[in-house]
């Protein structure tokens, strides 16, 4: 009786009411509607119970900080996710408005040019949609894999979306693996987040824990011995951003597949950290990264 109520109506009217806000900020001038989302973040936010996550989160990540500065930096994460989620209608015309700075476009260049498959990989900091504009402004097909929503009709409206960028939007399961596989044989180019939890995952080191990681990017990338480019965003204020691309680089291949997969996501860990280190507040804190948080 419970699954087929929240099937058949409580799925249907979020999605209905999501919708409904989705226009309604899309209405909105840009930084009315990015403000507009930090200041209902930094309101809902600590009323929600991934506040409790976040804040552990961050505790256990910079002991040496203070309540009060774990408290600054509890706000600016939902400052920015509330911005984020209300930029989201206006992912395209933050590029069209010259609102993105890109750095290191060339290499999105040799990505496209060199006649390889490629990968192409980020972290949930700043507004990380943009990451996916990128490569469309390099004239780069990507595909991407993503976290398909537990609500269908979510689902719907995420792919109804347009982006600045060609290609598939991949499932993450085996059938979304089996397509990227295929993709990639093809001499295709794929994208992907990598900072969430895998429970089926490989144990890596990230702040000082073994956190469960997916391991799909080293593996692709040694199955096929494709070039990498790491990517992320960041926000520069409201709603402003730096978009930067690492210069293309291969994973040693030893022939001791696990060891270099686990080699090559941990040296992904150290990266994603060093970038948040350089702005705690910009990253997804509310995630349950690491094992019993």
């Amino acid at each position: 009786m419970f699954p087929w109520f929240v099937r058949n109506v409580l799925d249907p009217v979020s999605a209905f009411l999501a919708l409904a806000v989705f226009r309604v900020v899309a209405g909105l001038p840009v930084d009315m509607a990015s403000a507009l989302g930090g200041r209902l973040g930094r309101l809902i936010g600590p009323l929600l119970p991934p506040h409790r996550v976040a804040r552990a989160n961050l505790a256990a990540a910079f002991p040496e900080k203070s309540r009060a500065e774990i408290a600054r930096l509890l706000s600016g994460m939902w400052d920015n996710l509330g911005r984020t989620f209300f930029e989201y209608p206006h992912l395209d015309s933050l590029i069209a408005m010259g609102r993105v700075e890109v750095v290191g476009v060339e290499h999105i260049h040799a990505l496209r040019d060199d006649g390889e498959p490629g990968l192409l990989w980020g972290a949930h900091i700043a507004n990380w949609e943009i990451v996916s504009a990128g490569p469309g402004l390099g004239g780069l097909t990507m595909h991407r894999i993503y976290r398909r929503p537990n609500n269908p009709y979510f689902d719907r409206i995420f792919q109804a979306r347009g982006v600045v960028v060609d290609g598939e939007l991949l499932p993450k399961g085996a059938a979304g693996a089996r397509r990227a596989m295929a993709l990639l044989k093809k001499g295709g180019h794929l994208g992907m987040l990598v900072d969430q939890k895998m429970n089926d995952g490989i144990a890596v080191p990230f702040f000082g824990r073994e956190a469960m990681t997916a391991p799909a990017l080293a593996a692709f990338a040694l199955r096929y011995g494709c070039p990498i480019v790491a990517s992320r965003a960041v926000r520069l204020r409201g709603a402003h951003f730096r978009l930067e691309f690492s210069p293309p680089y291969r994973l040693k291949d030893t022939g001791d597949r696990k060891a270099d997969e686990r080699a090559a996501m941990a040296e992904v860990n150290r990266t994603i950290e060093s970038w948040i280190r350089e702005r705690p507040e910009q990253w997804l804190w509310v995630h349950r990264r690491w094992p019993n948080n």
